[in-house]
């Protein structure tokens, strides 16, 4: 471990001095990476810093223990010591948890992809709970949300939803909802009361940019036509909706939710550019995995990560075994205890698994 943190303290002092060399001042794009770059790693090196500091105090308390004979400094040595040697520990968990990779998409923007799975209009209704859910989350989290395309259906339910969820932290936060969503409640279109079970997929993408995944307009086939469902009185006269088929892979992307036809191409190109930043990311994930006896936290979407029992009011994360019996705030938003257990989780996997 102290390998690692000298090379990355020699990394961080390599940084600083390029920020005053005038050939970096003078392209303010490298500047702006360089200090970027060096920002990362300041956190990192404090705590170096701040380790090395409490390694010199034990040590000079250690020389007063042994070599002093005055009983009352070398009590109070043996205080310092004890003190010294839990904040020492402390530092090093933090140094360890410091030394994780990052996520390289826990900055980026996401797409949340909800649709309807087993149950019919049950799963419907539930899939428009879990879009409520979310948008309220983003709310709290001030982030800004946008509706990329949206298949609604008459009772109120929804077979799709494509949000975009713009601020920090929204990948690193969000990632953990990717997975099957399990509801069990009485439907509203259930007679008898009898409780039903009905299930929601959720899809997290992490929003690609450009310079991720470039896209040839050669391998993209453009299909428009008239926008169908809710949307004023142009919304069935003008062939503003979009269809977008990426050839080489066949995956397809529907926009019909702007009026104009240029705004629905665009949106449905950069969701287009994110499911194939996923596909790549997948598969060079199953690539590494295929050397290891079982991975963690796949976020395979055929998972079911989660349930929402109505009638004894409970969120069960089946990942880490956690229940909470406090149902209606989870629904109007509250979802940061489920995420950051989940988030505690996924570190301490990482923690075992690194070899420091």
């Amino acid at each position: 471990m102290f390998d690692k943190l000298r090379q990355i303290e020699e990394r961080y002092r390599e940084l600083n001095r390029s920020l005053s060399d005038p050939a970096v001042i003078g392209q303010p794009p490298l500047y702006a990476r360089t200090a970027k770059a060096a920002a990362e790693l300041a956190e990192t090196v404090q705590k170096f810093d701040d380790y090395k500091a409490v390694l010199a105090c034990i040590s000079e308390a250690r020389h007063i223990l042994n070599e002093d004979s005055d009983r009352e400094m070398r009590e109070m040595a043996q205080a310092e010591i004890e003190e010294l040697q839990g904040r020492q520990a402390r530092l090093e968990d933090e140094l360890r948890a410091l030394l994780i990779p990052r996520d390289p998409n826990d900055e980026k923007n996401v797409f949340l992809e909800i649709r309807a799975g087993a149950g019919g209009d049950e799963a419907a209704l539930f899939a428009a709970d879990l879009a409520r859910m979310y948008t309220k989350y983003a709310e709290r989290q001030k982030w800004k949300v946008e509706v990329m395309d949206v298949h609604p259906t008459g009772i109120g339910g929804l077979k799709e939803a494509v949000l975009l969820m713009q601020g920090r932290g929204a990948w690193s936060r969000l990632k953990f909802e990717r997975g099957v969503h399990r509801v069990q409640r009485v439907p509203v279109t259930e007679s008898s009361g009898r409780i039903h079970t009905s299930t929601v997929t959720v899809a997290v993408l992490p929003e690609a940019e450009d310079v991720d995944v470039k896209i040839d307009d050669r391998d993209v086939q453009v299909d428009v036509y008239r926008s169908s469902g809710p949307g004023g009185q142009g919304v069935n006269t003008t062939d503003s909706a979009v269809r977008l088929t990426h050839l080489p892979t066949g995956l397809v992307v529907t926009c019909q939710d702007e009026r104009s036809q240029i705004k629905n191409r665009a949106k449905a190109l950069r969701v287009l550019r994110a499911r194939l930043l996923e596909r790549a990311q997948t598969e060079q994930a199953a690539a590494i995995a295929a050397d290891r006896r079982s991975q963690v936290g796949s976020g395979d979407r055929s998972e079911r990560i989660r349930t929402y029992n109505y009638p004894q009011g409970r969120v069960s994360d089946h990942r880490i075994n956690l229940t909470l019996h406090r149902l209606p705030a989870v629904l109007e938003g509250d979802l940061d205890e489920l995420i950051d257990a989940l988030r505690d989780w996924e570190q301490s996997q990482k923690l075992a698994e690194t070899v420091l």
